[in-house]
């Protein structure tokens, strides 16, 4: 667990950006290896820097949730070529930012059709600001938008297996989609779960704590105690690692609300340390308590 939790870096998060970024550009991925899981017969998680991947490949061809950075690209199709020598049809992301959208260019290029919910086209068209990260992010190039976008919920049906892409509330931001494979039992919940981390709300993308919880509530929903689910970031994780981050979820909500209606200020809040407690099982990431509070004040 610690070594894939270590990739969350702070200097990672800093090029949300992705592949347009300067930021993205500059860092080092040279040392960067990308390493397979295989978690059923047609899925597979890929684990590098930045999001983590998952892998449909079989008789129809090959789709990716999420690409990661564009400078890893072929370090992530090489990944995929040891799985499968078809070609990558689609690219399905979870959300807009760019550890998780990097690659769109390249892939977009290759050949591969981009999906997204709504929000995150409209988001890449237009670039953001990331405040928290004092980071701008600039329009991504039109060949890494995504050309097929939906509302509420989407189905693939490829490699033997139907894949639902299910919308949620604004959690982690205002576009997150979690894939659900219910024949395989596994599940891929990008950004809306960070397994074994505090995990970062982007409130400046729509992103709100309580949609956080509503997310991993729903997975909690739809998994058994063999289900395999692909956090953001972290390891694999399966619903007794979901409890756990569910029920921190609510305990940060609740101290949050306590600090909110005396009439804190985030400022005051996060100065007083109140995930100090937290900080041994969850302070692995690049955000520490300090800095958790004020991402979860500004999520409420």
């Amino acid at each position: 667990m610690r070594s894939s939790i270590r990739r969350l870096s702070l200097a990672a998060i800093a090029c949300l950006a992705g592949a347009g970024s300067v930021a993205a550009q500059q860092q080092d991925f040279s040392a960067v290896e990308i390493t397979t899981t295989k978690l059923s017969p047609t899925l597979y998680m890929l684990v590098g820097e930045g999001g983590n991947i998952g892998v449909s490949a079989g008789p129809d061809g090959v789709y990716l949730i999420d690409d990661q950075y564009a400078p890893l690209s072929e370090k992530i199709l090489s990944a995929v070529k040891a799985i499968s020598d078809k070609p990558v049809r689609y690219v399905v992301n979870t959300h807009w930012h760019g550890d998780h959208t990097g690659g769109n260019e390249n892939m977009g290029k290759a050949g591969a059709t981009i999906i997204a919910h709504d929000a995150v086209r409209t988001r890449m068209a237009r670039g953001q600001e990331m405040p928290l990260f004092k980071n701008v992010v600039p329009p991504a190039p039109p060949a890494a938008l995504p050309v097929v976008t939906f509302s509420d919920k989407a189905s693939l049906h490829l490699n033997g297996e139907t894949a639902n892409l299910i919308h949620v509330a604004p959690a982690h931001t205002d576009g997150d989609v979690i894939i659900h494979w219910p024949a395989s039992n596994v599940i891929h919940m990008g950004d809306t779960f960070f397994n074994g981390i505090f995990p970062f709300i982007d409130a400046g993308s729509g992103g709100k704590l309580s949609g956080m919880i509503e997310a991993v509530e729903t997975v909690l929903a739809l998994a058994g105690d063999e289900t395999k689910i692909i956090p953001g970031h972290g390891p694999l994780a399966d619903r007794g690692d979901l409890t756990r981050f569910h029920e921190m979820l609510l305990t940060v909500r609740e101290r949050a609300m306590a600090a909110k209606s005396a009439g804190q200020t985030a400022e005051e809040w996060a100065a007083s340390n109140p995930f100090a407690d937290l900080e041994s099982e969850w302070g692995k990431g690049f955000l520490k308590a300090p800095l958790f509070a004020k991402v979860v004040y500004s999520a409420l």
